[in-house]
């Protein structure tokens, strides 16, 4: 019987990406069974192969996250035979995505009107660090360009201090979910109609997008979100997200909507200890500054006589939302995660072990979706250039010339 073949198998894939934001996209589409071609500079590749964790000799914590399933090419781009073959590649591909700093990808000889007449039903994702206009719209962006610019450093601030971006990396891994959605949208649009369209996005687009409501009401409002602890909606109607510590100083969250806020203090026993100290309105924390203060105070005094464990289990009996607070190394062993496959193991023949990945984030009911392991680099020129004619003395001679 043959094996289970992915959604997105008989889909060919052109990258020249590197990062976060530009290569997450296609690893995505490689895990569901799509051919991925990654073209890299010939001797050194992309610059995140020496990122992260180094295992053994060359396998790199950053780059096995981004790249694993994908084939590696080596193409010199500023090689007249290296923009033929990947001309080439691009007339068989149903998707190809770029990076580059915008006016690059022009420069270089792969820009969206120079494909799309090579091959009309292409669809050209390209990824930016501000988006396509806009003042800043020819400068370079990262992570922290995405997550400072779209508000993410207030939205996770902490009051009194001064903002800062996160070390995870939220503006390139939700800029990269969004360019997936929107490329397998035009795709079916492409597979349709027979034609294809440029599809782009953006660091702070996307950290922009994962603002959602919160940015909406500070729109609406004119005022900045209660950060911290999270308080939001009005004061008639006042809910709250927050964590507390335990009398081991071990954390839990709990996130209540206005009309469980006095249901949940009195299954905690709570209620009559704030009503005495006139604390028991949740939505006097929009009143002031110190009211917050002094609710939040109250609740992290009395979660701090008992357990963790006795916390939750009597705010679970109630079926009020809560649980525990992991550190990242937790939340990798949590059961959770481990029993949905959100982290996996496979074996990696180069360090000749097994290692913990990303598993994937979706379950197909009739569909496999397999994570692979990130290729070496050029390690497909042959098998790839072989595809599209390349006899094996042109290959070689490609090479001997600094091509390939």
């Amino acid at each position: 019987m043959d094996a289970l073949k992915g959604a997105l198998d008989g889909i060919r894939v052109v990258t020249c990406s590197t990062a976060v934001a530009g290569t997450v996209p296609y690893m995505f589409m490689a895990d569901l069974g799509a051919e991925v071609i990654k073209i890299e500079v010939p001797n050194g590749g992309d610059n995140s192969r020496k990122a992260g964790v180094i295992k053994g000799e060359d396998v790199s914590s950053f780059f096995e996250t981004n790249n694993r399933g994908v084939k590696s090419i080596t193409l010199n781009l500023k090689e007249p035979d290296a923009k033929t073959i990947l001309h080439k590649l691009v007339k068989t591909a149903d998707i190809f995505g770029q990076n580059f700093r915008p006016g690059a990808a022009e420069r270089y000889g792969f820009g969206y009107e120079e494909l799309k007449e090579i091959n009309p039903a292409l669809v050209y994702a390209s990824v930016s660090g501000y988006g396509p206009d806009g003042p800043d719209s020819h400068l370079p962006g990262t992570d922290a360009v995405g997550q400072a610019t779209a508000g993410v450093a207030e939205a996770f601030s902490i009051p009194g201090q001064s903002l800062r971006t996160g070390v995870a990396a939220v503006a390139d891994e939700t800029c990269a979910i969004l360019t997936f959605g929107g490329v397998l949208a035009a795709l079916i649009h492409a597979q349709k109609t027979g034609v294809g369209q440029k599809v782009e996005t953006s660091l702070v687009g996307g950290a922009f997008r994962l603002m959602g409501w919160t940015m909406t009401t500070a729109m609406w409002t004119g005022n900045p979100p209660i950060t911290g602890a999270r308080i939001n909606g009005t004061r008639e109607r006042p809910g709250i997200a927050a964590c507390f510590d335990d009398q081991d100083g071990k954390p839990l969250a709990m996130q209540l909507a206005s009309n469980q806020w006095k249901p949940a203090l009195e299954v905690l026993g709570f209620y009559e200890k704030m009503k005495t100290q006139g604390l028991d309105d949740l939505g006097l924390a929009f009143e002031s500054i110190e009211k917050k203060s002094e609710i939040l105070e109250c609740l992290a005094n009395l979660f701090s006589q008992n357990t963790r464990e006795h916390w939750l289990e009597i705010l679970r009996e109630s079926d009020l939302i809560s649980t525990k607070v992991n550190t990242l190394v937790e939340a990798s062993n949590d059961p959770n995660v481990i029993d949905n496959n959100y982290v996996t193991e496979i074996y990696h023949p180069r360090i000749n072990e097994n290692i913990k990945v990303h598993g994937t984030p979706w379950k197909f009911s009739e569909t496999p979706s397999n994570p692979g392991i990130a290729p070496t680099l050029g390690e497909h020129n042959q098998d790839i250039l072989g595809s599209i004619g390349y006899e094996s003395s042109e290959i070689s001679d490609l090479k001997d010339r600094g091509v390939i």
